[in-house]
């Protein structure tokens, strides 16, 4: 039986994208399982213990599927530990992870210590981390150029539509088969620029990953939020009935204002989202250090915690310190408390970190030692994070940038082509200036629109989430609101032309 060419290709892409996603998940969690494996190897846990461990790891989706499938292999099918990890190398598309493997399987066969080999392996996969962050800083460098410049080839391209569509060519173009109707520029504004940002927008969630996990209820806010604004707004514009409403507040000023009730109540709630768990990333290295110092001078691994979580300027991780503390004074056991405070920490890295911290305590062993490790990549993984969003920050004041030209410019433009209509025709001139009239006043909200939209775009380039956005899009918005008014304030009276929004 032949498979059909159409439908074969479309398998064959959706398999390579299956492939492809599966190797990013699984090279996203291997540095923190290495460092998991490796604090297990100083504590004196075996590796194959700990793939059996690891199922309980549901933070880690990717490698709890293979702690699964290596376990099921062993104690359902029989086969060596080594083996089946050796046949799991082989499979796996993510060269990273497969060189790990052979490198365990190696040092095992040959009577190497573990420790050390997971120790080098370790700071390997950090090693590498760091060049892999530059690299990628390198590519949300050009996809963020590509993005300004596909937004000026656009708005080129409008520009010339309206050039050909608000002078003398008008005639000549109604002969020829150049499209001159006012659908055109509701194309370009709302669908064709809209589009773009979401093509990039698509492409930047492909190489950010948001810090954060669980943000479904901020954007089921953010849903019901639109619709409750969008809707209306959308019903007063498009309805003759409601023109008294727009002819009295401003079109563009009433997209303005919706789009920024929309993002403003969700910019706040992400605001203190964000500032919770940034600060608990500033403060769990320093706190797992506080851990690690307690239990070399012999305290038990509760007390270590709990003379941990006195010390002060952990800044709003205090909280979340003082409920551990209260919980394990009460005798709850270190998992379930970990389990407690997982249900009110959104942040990846902590949540990661904390568990590291209890899996290396509840296994015993030479526990200090383990801590150290954890401690000393814990500091650094901070440190690669924070150099990250520093560096990605410059981007955010370049989305000001080109929405305050791409107002000017269209400003400027349809300034010039109403006063060369002027030198034309007296004539001419109120008929390019009312047609110029409606075409500002439609390509000024898509304008809007498009840099509310681009505030998304730069939230998932900065920080990794759409959510981020919020704040960026109100203010994008209200930059372009702002630049197309004063815009059309000055250089209206330079060139002696009067236009209305």
């Amino acid at each position: 039986m032949k498979v059909p060419g159409g439908a074969a290709n479309k398998l064959f892409r959706l398999v390579n994208r299956a492939t492809s996603e599966e190797k990013e998940n699984i090279e996203h969690e291997l540095p923190f399982v290495v460092m998991i494996f490796t604090l297990m190897a100083a504590s004196g846990i075996s590796l194959y213990d700990g793939w059996k461990r690891m199922r309980n790891l549901t933070f880690l989706p990717s490698f709890k599927k293979e702690a699964d499938e290596v376990v099921r292999q062993v104690e359902v099918m029989g086969k060596d530990p080594l083996t089946v990890m050796h046949n799991r190398a082989e499979k796996t598309n993510s060269k990273l992870y497969r060189n790990f493997l052979g490198g365990f399987i190696s040092s095992t066969r040959s009577g190497g210590r573990i420790v050390d080999f997971m120790k080098s392996e370790l700071k390997a996969i950090f090693e590498l981390r760091n060049i892999a962050m530059t690299r990628d800083i390198e590519k949300i460098a050009t996809l963020v150029e590509s993005y300004a410049v596909m937004l000026i080839v656009t708005l080129c391209a409008y520009i010339l539509f309206v050039v050909f569509a608000s002078t003398s060519m008008l005639e000549l173009m109604v002969q020829t088969s150049i499209p001159n109707s006012p659908v055109m520029s509701y194309l370009v504004a709302f669908l064709f620029m809209p589009l773009i940002s979401l093509i990039f927008i698509m492409a930047a969630h492909n190489m950010q990953r948001s810090p954060f996990i669980n943000l479904n209820d901020l954007y089921r806010n953010a849903i019901i939020l639109m619709l409750a604004i969008g809707l209306p707004i959308c019903l007063i514009s498009l309805v003759p009935s409601f023109g008294v409403i727009t002819d009295t507040i401003g079109l563009a000023e009433l997209v303005t204002g919706g789009l920024i009730a929309i993002s403003f109540p969700l910019a706040i709630q992400y605001y203190r989202i964000a500032r919770t768990n940034y600060n608990a990333e500033d403060a769990i290295p320093s706190f797992i250090r506080d851990v690690t110092e307690s239990q070399k001078i012999g305290l038990s691994p509760e007390k270590s915690i709990i003379q941990a979580t006195t010390r002060k300027y952990y800044g709003q991780f205090s909280q979340f310190l003082e409920l551990i503390r209260s919980q394990i004074e009460w005798g709850i056991p270190l998992r379930r408390t970990f389990e407690n405070i997982r249900q009110k920490i959104r942040s990846w890295f902590v949540i990661v970190n904390f568990a590291m911290m209890i899996e290396t305590i509840e296994i015993g062993g030479n526990s200090s030692q383990a801590l150290e490790i954890l401690s000393e990549y814990s500091e650094k993984e901070r440190e690669v994070q924070t150099s990250r969003r520093a560096l990605l920050k410059p981007y955010i004041i370049l989305a000001f940038v080109w929405s305050v030209l791409i107002a000017v410019t269209t400003t400027i433009v349809a300034l010039t082509t109403s006063l060369m209509a002027t030198v034309v025709s007296t004539s001419l001139s109120s008929v390019t200036v009312l047609a110029m009239e409606n075409q500002m006043s439609v390509f000024s909200i898509g304008i809007i629109f498009q840099c509310w939209i681009s505030g998304f775009f730069i939230g998932k380039i900065s920080e990794g989430n759409l959510a981020a956005g919020f704040k960026h899009s109100a203010m994008l918005a209200a930059t372009a609101y702002i630049s197309l008014i004063l815009s059309r304030a000055f250089l209206a009276g330079a060139f002696g032309i009067h236009l209305t929004a």
